[in-house]
């Protein structure tokens, strides 16, 4: 007689089963196996009961629930741990390019700073500039000024024309040209060529009277109407700065008036 083991139940008798032969129940976790081989794998196990897994197969063949419970945690901290470093990451990046972006920015102003203190520094002062307080008005006589050359007051009906003479001008006509805005650059009579040069070529062409004077207490003098400055020489880097500072100013009576349609020539014309 041969034993057969069924899980948890008695299983109906083999019809091919000799007259006497019984099925006998038994636990789930015993089987005894009278008369053959007894299974060596899991498949041999299916073929002879193939209704019914065993819990060590079902154990076997697919992961527990805590096991896929483990194995989802254990994937979702390492998704969480590369999210982490990525962040980490783009914050390096945006913390490295602001850093550049203030240091690029903090170079550029030290860089400008620097330009505009080495500008300053190199800019000619205009601090020895004489300022006056003329009185205006017209006169067809001659006029005692108190400056040399004169930096205002009282001057002829008509204005010099603006430009550049070889000789002496008479002073009423300069006058009124500076009344209009001009500046008057005199300079002495032995100035040396090259400087008398220089100064025609540094001028500006409109409100500008340029002509030598005699008795100038410098080689060179800047006026405006109610400023003066005594200068070195042509090439004298303040030149430049009065005429940019005072030529068309609001100190002048009439600033933009008419520098053309009055007179030309020197003295007595």
């Amino acid at each position: 007689m041969r034993a057969v083991r069924v899980c948890g139940c008695s299983r109906a008798p083999n019809p091919t089963a000799h007259a006497g032969e019984a099925v006998k129940a038994e636990p789930c976790h015993l089987r005894v196996w009278l008369g053959s081989r007894v299974p060596r794998t899991l498949a041999e196990m299916r073929g002879s009961f193939p209704g019914r897994a065993t819990s060590t197969e079902e154990q076997l063949v697919s992961p527990s629930g805590s096991a896929n419970k483990q194995a989802r945690s254990s994937a979702q901290e390492k998704l969480s741990d590369l999210r982490g470093q990525q962040a980490r990451r783009e914050r390096r990046q945006r913390l490295t390019i602001w850093t550049a972006a203030i240091t690029a920015v903090v170079v550029v102003a030290g860089v400008v700073a620097a330009t505009v203190i080495v500008d300053l520094r190199n800019t000619p002062t205009l601090d020895a500039v004489a300022t006056y307080t003329p009185e205006s008005g017209h006169t067809e006589d001659p006029v005692t000024y108190e400056q040399t050359p004169p930096a205002g007051g009282e001057h002829a009906p008509a204005w010099l024309n603006c430009g550049t003479y070889e000789a002496p001008v008479t002073n009423e006509n300069a006058v009124h040209s500076m009344e209009h805005g001009a500046v008057w650059v005199t300079y002495r009579p032995d100035l040396p060529a090259a400087q008398v040069e220089t100064l025609r070529q540094s001028v500006p062409d409109t409100y500008m009277v340029l002509s030598p004077f005699d008795g100038l207490p410098a080689p060179v003098v800047a006026s405006a109407w109610g400023k003066q400055l005594t200068l070195e020489g042509a090439d004298d880097p303040r030149l430049t700065e009065f005429i940019r500072e005072f030529r068309q100013s609001p100190q002048a009576p009439e600033p933009g008036a008419a520098c053309t349609g009055g007179i030309d020539g020197g003295q007595g014309s």
